[in-house]
């Protein structure tokens, strides 16, 4: 099957299309024909070898795999599966191996769930990463109505439908983006955008809950919260990354604010949750740019160049 490899750590342009074996479904398993996936920060990441412990501890040697999410149609069920059945259309995640940008994907069901009936199957595979945004806001800030939140990075991936989710949960919502999607940020919901590039974080106010989606300069936002607040950070500095963890380690301990961290790993309930939300109405999926499978490159290049409206798109057929 076709799949997106790389043979060595680097730039996006080590990424290209390539042929795999296609998957068995073992026991307990399901097999999913991906109809499309998302380009994800930590993909990048991986890709540059930033992260190289993780990967090569799950993942020995090259070629390596992309992907984190997908969305498609189970084509096969393993046994001891109860759930799922041929021809559902679901999404989900891989878990924390890479891969989900290829034909097929073997999964357990506890990691996927159908999808809305009412979203196309590419729209659908810009918001499995919403489930991060859901444990952040809900699960671990606890964000009520009527309090003050902050979104660091308002038109990405986690953070428009952050924003969108704060919005839902009845707060007010101030998002940083660049300049040129400041309009678009302010549709989806938010009260307040200002340009991450120009404005200083000591010019922004004082929050009840800030949710970092970017990682740097991690200390200037936590010292926006007010008493009571809680800053989650779903990102670290990847060029600093033993300090940039080591500082949020220490919040838990150290000063007032503790910070939050967690790695998104979500699970079939997440998955029913984020759809409801979708089918309500709170939640919305925006592509930027659908790529086929040989652009996987182009793909990787135009988050790295920063700008995304929502996410990145790679069709399988």
């Amino acid at each position: 099957m076709r799949a997106a490899l790389y043979d060595r750590y680097g730039p996006p342009e080590v990424l290209y299309e390539g042929t795999v074996p296609k998957p068995v479904p073992g026991p307990g398993e399901v097999l999913v024909r991906v109809h499309a996936v998302s380009v994800n920060g930590g993909e990048l990441h991986g890709r540059a070898g930033k992260v190289r412990l993780v990967t090569d501890l799950v993942e020995r040697g090259f070629p390596k795999r992309t992907g984190l999410d997908f969305a498609g149609e189970v084509v096969a069920v393993g046994r001891d599966v109860r759930g799922p059945a041929v021809g559902d259309r679901v999404w989900g995640l891989t878990g924390y191996r890479f891969g989900s940008a290829a034909e097929y994907v073997a999964v357990r069901p506890r990691r996927i769930a159908l999808a809305p009936a009412g979203l196309d199957l590419v729209e659908a595979a810009a918001l499995p990463v919403g489930t991060t945004a859901i444990t952040a806001l809900r699960d671990k800030a606890r964000l009520q109505a009527g309090e003050r939140l902050l979104v660091r990075g308002g038109s990405g991936g986690v953070g428009h439908v952050a924003v969108q989710l704060g919005r839902a949960f009845g707060a007010h919502v101030t998002a940083l983006a660049g300049a040129g999607n400041q309009d678009f940020v302010r549709d989806l919901g938010a009260d307040e955008v200002f340009d991450y590039r120009t404005t200083a974080p000591a010019d922004l106010g004082r929050f009840d809950v800030v949710l970092d989606t970017v990682g740097t300069a991690s200390g200037a936002y936590r010292r926006l919260l007010r008493p009571g607040g809680r800053m989650v950070a779903i990102a670290f500095d990847p060029d600093r990354a033993a300090a940039s963890l080591s500082y949020i380690a220490a919040s838990a301990v150290f000063g007032s604010g503790r910070v939050r961290f967690f790695s998104g790993n979500p699970t079939h309930r997440l998955f029913a949750d984020l759809t409801r939300y979708v089918d309500s109405g709170a939640i919305r999926p925006v592509v930027d740019t659908v790529f086929p499978l040989a652009d996987i490159a182009k793909a990787h290049r135009a988050l790295e160049a920063g700008g995304v409206r929502g996410k990145y798109v790679i069709r399988m057929f």
